[in-house]
């Protein structure tokens, strides 16, 4: 009777969770969105190796972060550097269009990484828009860092909590 009444409680709660959870407008995630300038492939190619500066740059940053709050204070702090990282690398392959990025909540796609689904939704990303920024574009998740680990570190796994299944293992003592 005891596992009935607790697995009883279980769905009440989550049903009223779902209905009271915004609904694809806030998710703990931080993206990155990098927008080329056009889709021309001289656009294209300077837009990923963009992506590489970016990403090498931040990695020892994010990696270890703990919050998405902490990965949007580190960015903040290193705008200055990431438009000076872009700048050159456009200047070195020849393009002296601007650089802007910014932090803003914007519309993403369903996504999958590896073995988690990003459900399409309003999240918070970094966007780095090259020029024009109307070229085809290039995204990855920087919160929990699934682009913005170290890979030279085996043993860095991200884990996932739920306070829901916590309670029902202390609960069936799983």
């Amino acid at each position: 009777m005891k596992k009935f009444v607790a697995l009883f409680l279980l769905v009440v709660v989550v049903g009223a969770v779902a209905l009271v959870l915004p609904k694809g407008e806030d998710y703990d995630y931080l993206r990155i969105h990098i927008r080329a300038n056009s889709n021309s492939a001289v656009d294209q190619n300077v837009k990923y190796e963009i992506k590489d500066k970016i990403v090498e740059y931040l990695t020892p940053y994010l990696c270890n972060v703990l919050s998405k709050q902490q990965a949007i204070e580190i960015i903040t702090a290193q705008n200055n550097n990431l438009i000076n990282i872009c700048k050159n690398t456009l200047r070195l392959n020849g393009f002296s269009y601007s650089v802007n990025i910014k932090i803003a909540n914007e519309y993403f796609p369903t996504r999958t990484y590896a073995n988690t689904t990003l459900e399409s939704g309003y999240y918070d990303a970094v966007i780095v828009e090259l020029g024009e920024a109307v070229g085809d574009n290039w995204w990855c998740v920087m919160y929990p860092p699934l682009c913005f680990v170290n890979k030279n570190e085996n043993d860095i796994q991200i884990k996932y909590k739920s306070k829901i299944v916590e309670w029902f293992k202390a609960i069936f003592g799983l």
